[in-house]
């Protein structure tokens, strides 16, 4: 998981500023902001990569009548872009202001005739084993689509496929089964993340039975803090397909409805695996500290073994060593021989009456 704790210490350049003002909160990035536009209907399918906010709206503007229009904008950090489209497309100060706050929750509201959708898009990459986050926002008018990505990071290659090939109903459908097909995509990279924190969770599980370490306890912790990233994304998400499928909007005709809900049941399964897998992984926590207590109750156990054996000859070895003019066979030839041979016996002695005990 990416954690972008300067994005989170910017949220002070906005303390004061009066509602509306756009200020980017989120990661430093650089580069132009990227435009990608396709337009399908009856008249056919075009799609073109654009430069400039003129040249969308130019685009936009000879459309035909009955064609959907889908602009996606890659990268937040340029706010006078996303301000100058904000402004010519009559979107509301508030719903820009939320598009380039990156630190947003999945939520949907309504400003009149636009229906804004916030989305947290992940995307695995086994190779570094962990996941990168990235927000996504919908605007939704009766002809148009409009989808922010913070960093230009695109799950939506099977959709733009489907578009382009004109395969299933996707090319004849309204802008509301297109957010719905957008949204889909983003909950089915959820299953790869959970696969990929699953495959995580029993990696660390073998090396936790094979010997605890602070490697593993580290690690464990890491795996923690994604899931509970995780849930923080699909939780909120939950509500939002909820109000969607319910029909709270009229921008979402009942025959996308259906559609809706089963992305809703989706979000139920993952919410379910996430909450497995955090209650499998504080289990595990349970049992690293469980280990770690036992093999520390197994050191302690030898050492006072070891120290309970010492006693007796370390007295036995104090006795004889006072400076004492007359000690018992101190000048006998073979004194020195009959102390050791005294104390390596009750040395011994020792020892097997702890493994009776079964102490050792």
């Amino acid at each position: 998981m990416t954690d972008r704790p300067k994005s989170t210490s910017r949220r002070s350049r906005k303390s004061g500023l009066p509602p509306g003002t756009l200020v980017y909160v989120g990661a430093p990035r650089a580069g132009p902001v990227r435009f990608s536009l396709m337009q399908y209907g009856e008249g056919g399918f075009r799609e073109e990569d654009l430069k400039t906010v003129d040249e969308c709206l130019s685009r936009m503007a000879v459309a035909e009548p009955d064609a959907v229009t889908w602009l996606d904008v890659g990268g937040l950090h340029d706010v006078r872009t996303v301000e100058e489209l904000g402004k010519r497309v009559s979107l509301h100060p508030l719903l820009l202001e939320d598009v380039v706050n990156t630190e947003q929750r999945p939520k949907r509201e309504e400003y009149g005739d636009v229906l804004y959708v916030v989305v947290k898009m992940l995307t695995a990459d086994p190779a570094r084993q962990r996941f990168e986050a990235e927000q996504v926002s919908f605007v939704l008018t009766p002809r148009v689509l409009i989808s922010f990505q913070e960093n230009g990071g695109d799950v939506f290659k099977p959709v733009r496929d489907r578009l382009r090939t004109g395969k299933g109903k996707l090319k004849n459908q309204q802008p509301d089964y297109l957010l719905y097909s957008l949204i889909d995509a983003v909950v089915d990279q959820y299953f790869a993340v959970l696969e990929l924190a699953g495959e995580r969770i029993a990696q660390i599980e073998d090396r936790l039975l094979a010997g605890p370490s602070p490697d593993t306890l580290h690690d464990l912790h890491a795996v923690k803090r994604d899931l509970l990233f995780l849930r923080r994304a699909v939780w909120p998400l939950r509500e939002v397909l909820s109000a969607l499928e319910r029909g709270h909007s009229d921008l979402i005709a009942e025959a996308t409805r259906v559609y809706f809900r089963d992305v809703y049941d989706h979000v139920v399964q993952v919410i379910d695996t996430v909450e497995t897998l955090r209650e499998t992984t504080a289990e595990m926590l349970d049992i690293y500290l469980s280990s770690t207590t036992y093999r520390m109750t197994g050191i302690m156990k030898v050492l006072t073994i070891i120290t309970t054996i010492f006693m007796p000859l370390s007295f036995v070895a104090g006795l004889y060593g006072m400076n004492f003019r007359y000690l018992p066979g101190i000048n006998a030839r073979w004194g020195f021989a009959f102390v050791l041979a005294g104390m390596l016996v009750i040395g011994i002695a020792m020892l097997v009456f702890f493994r009776r005990k079964r102490w050792l």
